[in-house]
């Protein structure tokens, strides 16, 4: 999503679209992870990759339900 290059502001509609986009792909890696995982035998490499691939989905996450919930200034 981000390569450096400058982006226009996204609006709440496309944030939200995106998040769940993200959530719908982090679910299905997680099936996919649990399908492979049951499997008598699987490629380890594989496996590493599906988790680190579900942890950047998660972190892509976070970033962007941060920016659609404003924190609380107390």
């Amino acid at each position: 999503m981000d390569n450096g290059e400058y982006q226009e502001p996204l609006d709440r509609a496309t944030l939200e679209a995106r998040l769940a986009e993200l959530r719908t792909e982090h679910r299905d890696m997680d099936e996919a992870i649990e399908r492979l995982s049951d499997q008598a035998r699987f490629d380890r490499l594989k496996l590493q990759r599906m988790k680190k691939r579900k942890l950047a989905l998660k972190d892509q996450i976070l970033r962007l339900e941060a920016m659609l919930i404003p924190d609380i200034i107390a």
